[in-house]
């Protein structure tokens, strides 16, 4: 038999890579991240936002939530249609700043409050359905399968990553900067944001 701090050491390692799997696809959540990284405004209080909120909906998720969710109709049909309709709109958006003059601009007047910006962080994350099915019903599923006292350790394995992915972001965004000084790159971005978003969209609203 492995030596209890083996199987400790197994199950945070599988949870790391789990929560890597899914949090690395760029959606909504990472997408607002990058852009106020690229602008520095608030990236990391948001961050911080981003990394309490998937800790939540993973503990959740391990606790037994998953399960609860997946085996709802009615929660499962509210959240596809009413994160298929954040999606569309997240999505209109970034196509209205793709057709814009948009540019990356350090200094001046910030365009958006600190509050703003969480209460935005906070909807494309709970407003996402994605956030569930990856956060809560797929690696609350996995972490669910393992002995009560490893659970903890998987859960705390998904939300490490969940932190170096955030706070990782938020310091390399700075590297692209001299790129997004450029209006077409955040006209590419955005362009590639709208297009992500509304195939997500379409996908969950022709889904079921």
């Amino acid at each position: 038999m492995l030596p209890i701090l083996t199987l400790e050491w197994l199950a945070w390692s599988k949870g790391l890579a789990t929560s890597a799997g899914l949090i690395m696809a760029i959606g909504a959540q990472n997408a607002f991240l990058l852009t106020q990284s690229l602008r520095r405004q608030f990236h990391w209080p948001i961050a911080l936002l981003c990394i309490l909120f998937d800790g939540l909906l993973i503990g959740l998720g391990v606790a037994g939530l998953g399960v609860l969710i997946s085996q709802s109709d009615l929660l499962l049909s509210c959240a596809r249609w009413g994160g298929g309709a954040f999606l569309l709109w997240f999505g209109f958006g970034a196509a209205r700043r793709a057709l814009g003059s948009n540019r990356l601009e350090t200094g001046g007047t910030q365009i958006i409050t600190l509050r703003k910006a969480l209460v935005t962080t906070a909807a494309v994350t709970l407003l996402n359905p994605h956030a569930y099915i990856d956060t809560v019903v797929l690696i609350g599923s996995i972490g669910g399968q393992y002995e009560p006292d490893l659970r903890l350790w998987f859960a705390v394995g998904a939300i490490s990553f969940s932190a170096i992915w955030f706070t990782g972001l938020c310091a390399g965004a700075r590297w692209l900067e001299p790129l997004f000084r450029k209006p077409l790159a955040w006209r590419v971005l955005d362009g590639l944001i709208c297009a992500m978003m509304w195939t997500i969209a379409i996908s969950l609203l022709s889904a079921g």
